[in-house]
């Protein structure tokens, strides 16, 4: 059964158009079971599938703290239909890599989302045309209030793309913002590379901006782009699945609420 999942989930491109540009995709795995449930054990909550436990590509068992993500997740399986696409299920991906990965390693995760801190996104402005400068502070500037309201980080904007260094005190106020479980860490470093800021993935932590306010901050100057000159199909596919992985990600701090 390891040799399944691994086999299911190991080397496999997170974007579907980049794993449609591969001509030697390995065929997917026809549906090898019936039932999907979770079970209850101890405090963790297992996926099971036809009641043989469903594990990581590390071969760790693929049980998470909470019914909630559990049921979100046997949902995920269940949607499978006469084969598994691992590119159609982000949950799962996601919490193959939280466990696999981050549980073992959340030193170094911490450390990339603390990075992103230092050139965030949303510190970066246009000069112009005027709309556009409009757009973002409609979008961005509440997100700078709530980040110096919230965690007491006052950060210094930048016009055009010369680098700014931020105050010490506020990338410090910031990154003690990062949780420290890891599963709600392995989400927010989800988010923030998905977006490039960590200011916007610490908000949808902190509930202060849904996924869908999220994306719509991170997408300003793209949506800005294509409206000035034209949609870029494949671009917007390609946008549509990152997009679910940022849904997996809110689903997951969603499912685990906790002080960390």
């Amino acid at each position: 059964m390891r040799d399944i999942f691994e086999d299911l989930f190991v080397g496999q491109p997170t974007d579907p158009v980049e794993a449609a540009r591969r001509a030697m995709r390995p065929p997917l795995r026809r549906r090898f079971y019936e039932l999907v449930r979770v079970a209850d054990a101890e405090g963790r909550h297992a996926i099971l599938l036809d009641d043989a436990p469903v594990r990581t590509p590390g071969g760790r068992s693929l049980d998470v703290p909470t019914r909630p993500l559990a049921e979100a997740l046997a949902a995920e399986w269940q949607a499978q239909a006469e084969v598994i696409d691992p590119v159609k299920m982000p949950l799962t991906r996601l919490a193959n890599s939280i466990i696999d990965g981050v549980v073992v390693a959340a030193a170094p995760v911490t450390a990339e989302i603390a990075k992103y801190l230092g050139s965030d996104l949303v510190f970066y402005r246009a000069e112009s045309p005027a709309e556009l400068v409009q757009r973002q502070a409609r979008h961005w500037d509440p997100l700078l209030a709530w980040a110096r309201d919230a965690l007491g980080a006052r950060f210094v904007l930048a016009q055009g793309v010369a680098p700014v260094t931020q105050p010490e005190h506020a990338l410090a106020a910031a990154a003690a913002a990062i949780p420290k479980n890891p599963w709600r860490l392995g989400a927010v470093h989800v988010i923030t590379t998905l977006t490039g800021s960590a200011v916007i993935a610490l908000a949808v932590a902190d509930a202060y901006v849904s996924a869908e306010q999220a994306w719509a901050a991170a997408h300003v100057d793209e949506d800005w782009n294509m409206e000035q000159w034209g949609r870029d199909a494949l671009a917007l596919e390609r946008r549509g699945f990152r997009f679910a992985d940022m849904q997996a990600a809110a689903t997951v701090l969603r499912s685990v609420v906790t002080v960390a």
